[in-house]
This record gives structure tokens, C-alpha cells and sequence, in this order.
């Protein structure tokens, strides 16, 4: 979204205004009505829930506020969609259907009817033509969206469940841990913990040779080794952050062999780090 906002500003001749998180990484509602309100804004964007330490945003309070100020907001539900209910209070939302289980490769989004948008590069003269939309991946993608949508109850009841018992037992286990996010209000499959005294992608590389696929950093930097932009902005620690996004087929042995393995693989990160230093 971030990069997203900068080529458009720039095409446009105007500036990006970002506003601040709390400690849970939720945006600061005030602060988000006082950006909406100021003169010459164009769009506000938001994400629907924070798909690195999973916390809901307050969409509808900055929906209102953005309305009374005649500005559409973009709202990215790219980690929420198929997981728990976006409701209503948008006017642009955009989602990735790889997130629901659907294929990759196809984007979404929907614009209310009433706002207008205009494409920033040419338009095929026949829309289904190649380069436009794929009719077979679109419809894959509704087809998995239904089906998520279907399970979402059970999916969210089970994975929740095993999302509490991570934020529970990690600090209980590894000594200088911190578990980040809204503890409740949240996705009910994603959960973020930083570790003191180790690197995050070390950590990563570790738990994968014991069969764990997990992420560090940014969601949307991972490529890049970059310290998360996310848990900056939060005020948290930045280095050493593991992220799990349970997916639906989860089982409680799974996340209890992670448990399990995980003390050890901090243990000998911590002993490699000191041996360098």
C-alpha cells in the first residue's frame, strides 16, 4: 500500500501523510479524522486488520470521518477477507485471493458505485482480452472465496484457539520475549512474537530446517532483510520477530511441535550470536 501511495502522490505532484499507531498496531482514529479533514486530500487508505501482528483497525470510525469529509477510503482487506467479516464501511477495497486460498497471480477490487476511478496505464479495447481480467482465475477465486466464507466460523473458533495458546506458552518457554498485537481484537490466524538477542532471519532459517515455515520482519519487505516498518511504528521491538499465519488445515500437534522446537532453536541462535560477538 505504502508503495502503492508513493507512485501515485508523485504522478500526481502530491505527498503521502502517514499517521500513527499505538502499541497494539492500531491507528490513532483522531489522528486519521484530523488527515482526512486537512485540505487537498484525495484518498485515505487503510488496512482492515494488520496482516504481520494481526490487529483490527477501527474501519468504521474512519470510514465516518472520512465520509464527513468527502474523502473515499481505500480499504486493503487483504489479509482479512475469508478469515472474519470486512462489512461495509469502505468505498474502494482491495484483496489478494492467494490469502483465502485462492490463485495466485489475481487481484481484487471493488469500488462502490458512486466513486469514481480512473486506470494509470492503457485499457485493453475488449476488457476480458489478455492483459485484462482472467476469467478462469476470477472465477477460481470466487469459488474459494465461497468456500472459505462457508468455513470461516469453525476455521476461526479452532485457529483462534491456537493463536492464544502460542501468545500463552512462547513467553512461558523462551526468556526476553515479547508477544505483539491486539491479544483480542484480532485475525484469528496470525501471531507475532520478538525475540532479545537474536536475528529474526536466523531464526527463520533455523525453524525451517526443523520443518517450520514461518516469516520475519515486514510481510511486505521480507525479501529485503529490512527491520519491519510495522513494529517501528508500534514502538516495539523490531529485531528478532517470528510471524505465523496458521492456515486452515492446522492441527493442535503442529502448533504443539513448533512449541516444542522452538526453545531449543532460540537457545542455539542466541549461543551462534554470542560465539561471533
Amino acid at each position: 500500500m505504502l508503495h502503492a501511495a508513493d507512485f501515485v502522490t508523485a504522478a500526481a505532484g502530491g505527498s503521502r501523510v502517514t499517521t500513527p499507531v499505538d502499541r497494539l498496531g492500531r491507528v490513532d482514529v483522531e489522528a486519521m479524522t484530523a488527515a482526512v479533514a486537512a485540505p487537498g486530500v484525495a484518498l485515505a487508505a487503510l488496512q482492515h486488520a494488520n496482516g504481520e501482528v494481526g490487529t483490527l483497525q477501527p474501519v468504521g470510525a474512519v470510514h465516518e470521518a472520512a465520509r464527513r469529509a468527502g474523502v473515499p477510503l481505500l480499504v486493503d482487506a487483504g489479509a482479512s477477507l475469508g478469515h472474519v467479516p470486512v462489512g461495509d464501511a469502505w468505498d474502494l477495497l482491495a484483496a489478494d485471493p492467494g490469502d483465502w486460498g485462492g490463485p495466485a497471480g489475481v487481484g481484487v477490487l471493488v469500488t462502490r458505485r458512486g466513486v469514481r476511478r480512473s486506470p494509470d496505464g492503457p485499457q485493453d479495447d475488449d476488457r476480458w482480452f489478455p492483459g485484462g481480467v482472467s476469467v478462469p482465475a476470477a472465477l477460481a477465486a470466487a469459488v474459494a472465496l465461497q468456500q472459505a466464507v462457508a468455513t470461516a466460523a469453525a476455521d476461526d473458533a479452532r485457529r483462534r484457539a491456537l493463536v492464544d495458546r502460542v501468545r500463552s506458552v512462547v513467553p512461558q518457554r523462551v526468556p526476553d520475549v515479547a508477544v505483539v498485537g491486539d491479544p483480542a481484537a484480532r485475525l484469528p490466524h496470525v501471531v507475532t512474537f520478538s525475540c532479545l538477542y537474536v536475528d529474526g532471519e536466523a531464526l527463520v532459517t533455523a525453524l525451517d530446517a526443523r520443518g517450520f515455515a514461518v516469516g520475519s520482519g515486514s510481510a511486505c519487505t521480507s525479501s529485503t532483510l529490512e527491520p519491519s516498518h510495522v513494529l517501528a511504528a508500534m514502538g516495539v521491538l523490531t529485531q528478532g520477530n517470528v510471524r505465523i499465519a496458521l492456515p486452515v488445515g492446522v492441527s493442535d500437534a503442529d502448533v504443539d511441535a513448533f512449541l516444542d522446537v522452538l526453545p531449543d532453536v532460540v537457545r542455539e541462535v542466541r549461543a551462534a550470536l554470542d560465539a561471533e560477538v
